[in-house]
């Protein structure tokens, strides 16, 4: 619990408000008390969800759903407005950690508790599939824990089995490695009750072994692994194998019911052994729940206090404060898990003593008013990037676009604030990323991020930044974050990712192979070296060309050495009129010498993680014609980008990098979100929820939150390796393309 902040309101309905619960891309959840006393969650949604066209609509829903299904392992509805200005809906409040919390903090649950928390599970589903729903969205977050038994949560996506209204091809609704392969296939139409028993065969998976059934990274991946592959063999134990196995089949009809699931697990602990399901839970688990609910107690017991806030520390529909005196609750014990979890950062942290001798103490340019010029509001912008580390060019040309964005924004005088942007280097170090992530969370004056540089060092920050609600612009991330989540909370409006997630890269490459080449017969290479992005990219790009009616054939490449020899008469004796390599720079140029010498003469392509100078000086001539998909433009030939060019060559003597131009639109990005009627918005979370609200008209895209799809979707790009240089051909779909 965290204490109610200024700009929160003290009651919402005939709730007031005692504590913050959580926070999310979607809205904030108070632990509330209503008038006679009883403790209740009030969950309620952002204005910018309740402005969107037919989402009151989807919210009506979803309460009405909450009030169908009677279960005593569902937490019940109490109220619920979905025409207020701020809509909510306020539940029964259960003091236990959601099941993701507990098996993070104290390890896998014992067979004996996963075999209660399945029957439970199983029985509350069969209330919501006696309502006519189905769930859609049982994953472990959704799980709250009591001493009595598991809760399940959350209707926000429950439908009838024959909706519509997100059931449709094409829709994806769920929660990736927790949903099931009809809901990975976006197969509206058959999701089912099935759908719901396979979705809880991962959560017992989880909570039997702390894995989930399908590995974790990005979302892409774990949708294809959920649709054609098995589960990790170290997700199902042994005595629960059998059960688990044929919950997740993929085939729903081979799946078993949730009465034949509930009898096998009450076989295993009978009715009659009380003691069993009593004593359920382990006792650093219970232990927790006790404390928990000693502290809400205590909460319930005082009354708020309301105080007047400075003038100057709120904005003028927030003129108080509701202070509320309570005893914490006492520090819990980490467990193994948790230990480990921390342990790296911790470590990390002790190293570095009080000095981070990695920051850069260079000063910015353009922040320093000129003499006799009115004061503006300073903000403060934090650049976090490889500068001095493998990928030090790309971070290297994001500082320096963004470094002129800077100088160029705070020459205007008629600009409400004034940016100032610090800067930090990781290194590319993804240990080195996170300290760095958790001084700048701290830093009260740092109001966004832009950057990390790399995915790794994205990554390693994300729970950091979230936790902080810090507003992080990143211009060069592909990790696919649109549908992640961090314990209980969305986060993805936190963060603007202006390049677009690695697995869309297969839409210029399907295009470029099918529409402009006219491709007949196509042989992808998956890269075993580049893991779910090469698989991804192959699967989504052999996806589109089938449907057009491309003979296509997928050949893996293992990770290790390659034989180019062997590879290129594999392409030859499938007689490909076009090749699709997914490695990078290196196997790239390798496989281009080799074709060249079969006398391949048909299209070769491949994406930006083989776009390097080392390709073109590697494979020399046999670079020539190679075809790549990328994420960012070349501003020297953009129209929209002449006057950036002509200013970034006068400022830096050289060329804009790759991602200059979009690092530079990034920080005008953040600046229209750091703006509103006029004035600075000063806030995090403010400027946070600004970012999907506005739209950018930048150099080098147009920077638009679109939401299932986030940040600049259709921002890809083709270019050709021509006398040993990349040349722009334009964006994807332009027909300029030749």
């Amino acid at each position: 619990m965290e204490p109610l902040r200024t700009g929160d309101p003290s009651r919402i309905g005939r709730y007031r408000l005692l504590r913050r619960l959580g926070a999310g891309g979607m809205g904030v959840v108070f632990l509330a008390r209503a008038p006679g006393g009883a403790i209740a969650a009030v969950k309620t949604v952002r204005s910018s969800y309740a402005e969107e066209n037919g989402f009151r609509a989807r919210f009506r829903r979803e309460i009405e759903a909450a009030r169908q299904v009677r279960s005593p392992w569902v937490v019940p509805l109490l109220d619920a407005d979905a025409d207020a200005e701020t809509p909510w809906l306020a539940t029964s409040y259960v003091p236990g950690p959601s099941l993701t919390e507990a098996v993070d903090t104290f390890g896998p649950l014992s067979l004996a508790s996963v075999r209660v928390l399945g029957g439970r599970l199983a029985e509350a589903l069969e209330a919501v599939h006696g309502a006519g729903l189905v769930h859609r969205d049982v994953k472990p977050g959704n799980v709250l824990l009591a001493p009595d038994g598991p809760r399940l949560i959350d209707f926000g996506i429950a439908r009838a089995p024959d909706a519509t209204a997100l059931t449709s091809s094409g829709v994806i609704v769920g929660s990736p490695g927790f949903l099931s392969p009809e809901q990975a296939r976006a197969r509206g139409g058959e999701i089912g009750p099935p759908s719901d028993v396979f979705s809880l065969g991962c959560v017992l998976a989880f909570a039997a072994t702390g894995v989930r059934p399908f590995g974790g990274g990005g979302a892409a991946g774990m949708l294809l692994r959920t649709v054609y592959e098995e589960p990790d063999p170290t997700a199902v134990p042994d005595s629960l194998a059998p059960l688990l196995r044929a919950c997740l089949a993929k085939d729903p009809s081979a799946r078993p019911t949730l009465a034949e699931l509930r009898r096998t697990l009450d076989e295993e602990v009978p009715e009659s052994d009380s003691a069993a399901r009593s004593q359920w839970l382990s006792a650093p688990v219970t232990r927790l729940i006790n404390d928990r609910a000693a502290a809400v107690l205590t909460l319930g017991t005082i009354e708020p206090t309301q105080v007047s806030a400075p003038a100057s520390a709120v904005s003028p529909e927030a003129a108080t404060l509701t202070a509320v005196t309570a005893v914490p609750p006492p520090a819990r014990a980490v467990g193994r898990r948790g230990f480990l979890r921390l342990g790296s950062t911790a470590g990390v942290l002790a190293a570095g003593g009080g000095g981070a001798w990695w920051w850069s103490t260079r000063p910015d340019p353009g922040t320093t008013p000129a003499s006799g010029a009115n004061p503006r509001p300073v903000l403060v912008v934090a650049f976090h990037g490889d500068l001095t580390g493998p990928r030090k060019e790309a971070g290297n040309a994001q500082l320096s676009g963004a470094r002129l964005a800077v100088e160029q924004l705070n020459a205007k005088s008629a600009h409400p604030f004034r940016l100032k942007l610090r800067t930090y280097d990781d290194g590319g170090d993804p240990k080195r990323a996170d300290v760095l992530a958790a001084r700048l969370a701290k830093d009260a004056d740092v109001l966004a991020v832009l950057g990390p540089t790399t995915d790794a060092c994205f990554l390693s920050t994300e729970v950091t930044y979230t936790k902080a609600t810090m507003p992080v612009v990143s211009v060069s991330v592909g990790a696919d974050t649109r549908s992640r989540t961090i314990g209980e909370n969305e986060y993805h409006h936190s963060h603007a990712a202006l390049r677009v997630a690695d697995p869309l890269l297969a839409a210029p490459c399907s295009r470029y192979l099918g529409n402009h080449v006219d491709t007949r017969r196509a042989l992808l290479l998956d890269d075993r070296a580049q893991g779910d992005f090469a698989w991804s990219l192959c699967d989504q790009t052999q996806r589109a060309l089938r449907q057009s009616g491309r003979d296509v054939t997928v050949t893996r490449v293992p990770a290790g050495k390659i034989d180019y020899a062997s590879l290129a008469a594999q392409v030859m004796s499938a007689r490909a009129d076009a090749v699709l390599f997914s490695g990078d720079a290196t196997r790239a140029a390798g496989l281009a010498s080799a074709l060249r010498t079969a006398r391949f003469t048909g299209t070769r392509m491949a994406t930006e993680r083989a776009f390097a100078p080392r390709f073109l000086t590697s494979a020399g001539a046999a670079a020539t014609d190679w075809v790549f998909a990328t994420s960012f433009t070349d501003p020297t030939v953009r129209p929209s980008a002449r006057a950036f060019t002509k200013a970034y060559r006068t400022r830096y003597g050289t060329a804009p990098g790759w991602y200059a131009a979009e690092a530079y639109d990034a920080v005008m990005f953040l600046a229209e979100a750091c703006t509103k009627d006029g004035s600075p918005v000063t806030e995090r979370g403010a400027i946070a929820r600004r970012m999907p609200e506005i739209t950018y008209s930048g150099i080098s895209r147009t920077v638009k939150y679109e939401q299932g799809y986030g940040y600049n979707h259709d921002a890809m790009f083709v270019f050709r390796a021509t006398d040993g240089a990349f040349r722009y051909l334009g964006q994807y779909q332009e027909k300029a393309v030749s």
